[in-house]
């Protein structure tokens, strides 16, 4: 089994799907032992790969990091060079990729439950208030629409009292 350190440096080299990029090929290649990383190095970002596997797997990872990278990265160098520790089984680096975006998700859940708290306190104000608007406007319908029928019996009474008096004056003129 061979063993190397893959170093790829550049501007943008974090955030942008490297790592998920090359654990994917690792695992497409049935590797058990690799592990991958964001680091800085002289102030620069580093993802540094450690990859332990048979000399075709190993060339075959080699020539995939050389010709692929993320679309949105901007890689400035890539350098191999043999390795002499322990790489890690390939499962703990999918765990710290778990735990990573768990410490993304979290905040961003959190967030979303405040405002979702909030809003529905909006909501509810704002039904209450249109209730209470709604039951104002529904009280002075119904009151208008006494006076209104209130003002129509006047109103027939009045007729009423027209007609009465024309009709006196009228056979007063036709007793004249």
């Amino acid at each position: 089994m061979y063993k190397i350190k893959t170093i790829i440096t550049g501007s943008k080299v974090h955030d942008v799907g490297y790592r998920i990029l090359l654990v994917n090929k690792a695992l497409s290649l049935g590797l058990n032992n690799f592990n991958t990383f964001n680091t800085y190095i002289n102030r620069t970002q580093a993802v540094i790969a450690i990859i332990e596997a048979d000399e075709e797997a190993i060339e075959e990872i080699k020539n995939f990091i050389t010709n692929n990278k993320p679309e949105k990265s901007i890689v400035e160098n890539i350098s191999f060079e043999e390795y002499k520790n322990t790489v890690p089984p390939i499962e703990r680096v999918m765990q710290s990729f778990q735990m990573e975006q768990w410490g993304k998700g979290i905040p961003i859940l959190l967030h979303m439950s405040e405002t979702l708290e909030q809003n529905t306190s909006i909501l509810y104000d704002f039904k209450t208030e249109s209730n209470n608007n709604f039951n104002d406007l529904k009280d002075i319908m119904l009151k208008h629409d006494i006076d209104a029928s209130e003002r129509i019996l006047l109103i027939k009474e009045e007729i009423s009292q027209i007609k009465e008096r024309l009709s006196s004056v009228e056979s007063a003129v036709l007793a004249l």
